[in-house]
């Protein structure tokens, strides 16, 4: 064995290992960091008002602040068209990514060949845009830390590399989606052997291993919010409030 193709050997190997350790360490990251939301203790209603006044009114509120941020909308029109631009291209390349996962393509992944560039760049627009505004505006120049920077940055190049890999710099699909694959189900094979793929790869572990203790978990975060996902409780006349922490007076 050359030293080519021993070095090449170990890379793969040490690939190999930190996915396993970078996807369980997003499993178990998003495990501990959701458990954490879900038994910290509400004693008491903390519903933003206007609220609906019945559970399944929540729900509906919860979906909404999923998919249309209408709090957003209402502090701030631009940001709103920027972030939902940007989630929606996000979801659309993620879902699009099934194509290295499934056998067979589902249909639907495969009829959206024809929009995945136009995603992939309308994807990185907003990126830049969130990072402009990031930077140009004092308010916001003002709120921003290091990891707002990093994760626009992050997500940003590996949008691109993405889009190179796909379009010009073409990487093989058949060992892309042999390699994952094979780490899906425990058999792993060598990653292929393209430079800008394994970049493109080592910044998506990166991601995933940043993202449980990062400010990215509002994605699941929101879901636990009790200003959000609690009605709003209409006492009766006459009745008070009894905080359930409070203990009877010895």
């Amino acid at each position: 064995m050359d030293t080519s193709t021993a070095l090449w050997t170990l890379a793969s190997y040490f690939i190999i290992g930190l996915s396993y350790l970078v996807g369980l360490t997003f499993v178990l990251g998003l495990m501990w960091r959701l458990w954490g939301y879900l038994r910290t203790p509400m004693p008491w209603p903390e519903a933003t008002t206007p609220a609906p006044e019945t559970e399944s009114g929540a729900v509906t509120r919860v979906i909404g602040d999923v998919f249309l941020f209408p709090n957003l909308f209402k502090a701030d029109k631009l940001l709103w068209a920027g972030a939902w631009v940007f989630h929606l291209a996000l979801f659309a390349i993620l879902f699009r990514h099934l194509r290295y996962f499934t056998f067979p393509v589902p249909g639907i992944v495969l009829t959206m060949e024809s929009l995945a560039l136009f995603f992939g760049y309308l994807f990185g627009m907003a990126v830049l845009y969130l990072l402009w505004r990031r930077l140009a505006l004092p308010r916001t120049l003002y709120l921003s830390g290091l990891p707002d920077y990093f994760a626009l940055v992050l997500l940003g190049i590996i949008a691109g590399t993405g889009i190179m890999v796909s379009y010009w710099a073409h990487v093989y699909l058949v060992d892309v989606k042999a390699f994952i694959l094979g780490l899906l189900t425990l058999h792993p094979v060598p990653p292929p052997m393209h430079p800008l793929f394994i970049i493109h790869y080592l910044l998506v572990l990166v991601l995933m291993f940043y993202f449980p203790f990062s400010k990215l978990l509002h994605a699941g975060g929101v879901f636990f919010s009790p200003s959000r996902n609690q009605p709003y409780q209409v006492q009766k006349p006459g009745k008070r409030y009894v905080n359930p922490w409070d203990y009877p007076v010895r």
